[in-house]
């Protein structure tokens, strides 16, 4: 192992784990992350527990007890996952503490199901800040258009947000947006500012994935020369909206109340592509304030031979628009790739949560005890 997981966080990136399961807690694998490898924080998703949870038998005493209680299979998958959550989050509570409350985070998402609803999201991100009762959570919500309001509800109330999906620009002003406003009723309310934490999650390979495809398809050498620089170039380019956004006099305003910045957060960030090198999107997003979700394949590989230089992103802002341009003038549109990445996005976690539905349907039934 090299020193570059050191040498990252050195730099303003917080590392964090883009993966729970019970046997990572467990088997003590998460609190070694922690104590050897820098991570200082957890997220999660619905595919992420779907994987966890019809892998192996780590869950059976738990569902065999919701079972044997007759719970409904939507409240067992909350009991669930609240109680992985709870756990990372006390294994997390230290580095919480170190941090003033920055890092030792782990998020937890809302039902994707109520991506396009918004009093829906508002209630389950209370219910599930309630559930797992502990003061480093992050509630992750969708930055669909519904998802925007319920963001500045749920701020307002004190809950601290994972804004997740994000792939457009355009989106992520309107997500700092949505944050700065909520900030805003928080302190009418008479709330303390201090303690209120959000990262915006900006998704950085599947913008890549897609594109690629489409400068295959037209297939000449300008076009081939593009490959692998869209989500870079995207990610650079939010990165200059955030510095902006926030040495905003909006922002000086709730920076003398106490507020916290709305740290930009890059996801997505194991590569898709096997030709690119495999820790690409973590060597070239080295910015100062910001967090790096990553696989632990991606955590491995940059601990092994990741190449961190320093600040890698706010050099590249010419070059990150001359890139976007040229794609436009290929006939790329950003636009139409952004709005179906953000369609996928929440179609794939639906998925995953209705393959998690049915999975833990499986297990209830599996592990019912005989009627007696």
């Amino acid at each position: 192992m090299t020193d570059a997981l050191k040498r990252l966080s050195d730099e303003g990136v917080a590392i964090w784990l883009d993966d729970l399961s019970r046997q990572r807690i467990t088997s003590g694998n998460l609190a070694e992350l922690i104590d050897q490898q820098h991570v200082v924080g957890v997220t999660t998703n619905p595919s992420i527990f779907q994987k966890a949870i019809s892998d192996g038998h780590g869950y059976d005493q738990q569902v065999a007890d919701l079972a044997a209680r007759k719970v409904t299979v939507e409240e067992s998958i909350r009991m669930i996952t609240t109680a992985d959550v709870r756990d990372a989050a006390d294994i997390l509570r230290p580095v919480f503490d170190a941090t003033g409350g920055q890092d030792g985070r782990v998020s937890i998402e809302v039902d994707p199901r109520l991506a396009h609803h918004t009093t829906p999201t508002i209630a389950e991100a209370k219910q599930l800040a309630w559930l797992v009762d502990r003061p480093n959570t992050l509630i992750k919500i969708p930055a669909t258009k519904a998802g925007l309001p319920a963001i500045t509800e749920v701020i307002g109330l004190g809950i601290s947000v994972n804004v997740t999906l994000i792939f457009s620009l355009e989106r992520y002003r309107e997500v700092m947006d949505a944050y700065l406003a909520g900030l805003e009723k928080a302190k009418a309310a008479g709330l303390d500012l201090s303690l209120i934490r959000s990262v915006a999650s900006f998704f950085v390979s599947r913008v890549d994935s897609e594109i690629d495809k489409r400068l295959e398809k037209i297939g000449t050498d300008e076009a081939k020369g593009l490959k692998g620089k869209a989500a870079l170039a995207n990610a650079r380019l939010a990165y200059e909206a955030y510095e902006e956004v926030f040495s905003s006099e909006r922002w000086a305003a709730l920076d003398k109340a106490g507020a916290n910045k709305q740290r930009p957060l890059w996801a997505s960030t194991g590569v898709k592509d096997p030709a690119y090198k495999d820790t690409l999107y973590v060597d070239e997003l080295v910015a100062p304030g910001t967090v790096n979700t990553m696989p632990e394949a991606t955590l491995e590989a940059t601990g092994d031979h990741g190449q961190i230089t320093g600040d890698t992103v706010r050099g590249g802002y010419a070059a990150a628009r001359a890139d976007l341009a040229a794609l436009a003038g290929l006939g790329v549109s950003y636009d139409e790739v952004v709005q179906l990445l953000e369609d996928e996005g929440v179609e794939k976690f639906e998925a995953s949560w209705n393959d998690l539905l049915k999975s833990t349907e499986a297990e209830l039934k599996r592990l019912a005890p005989s009627e007696g």
